[in-house]
């Protein structure tokens, strides 16, 4: 799978394809920490971190 994971981010970063139909949930960079707590806790399944 790590092998694609280049080609999908561009994919995702040219708006080819939409993340949001496997992202739950969508944070800044700088609270990736409470993206971690939110899936260990199951209130996200999994989190998109954005540049913002």
């Amino acid at each position: 799978m790590r092998r694609y994971l280049p080609h999908l981010i561009q994919l995702i970063w040219d708006r080819t394809i939409d993340p949001g139909k496997v992202f739950d949930l969508t944070l800044p960079l700088e609270d990736a920490a409470e993206g971690s707590r939110a899936m260990a806790e199951r209130r996200a399944t999994k989190v998109l971190l954005t540049l913002d």
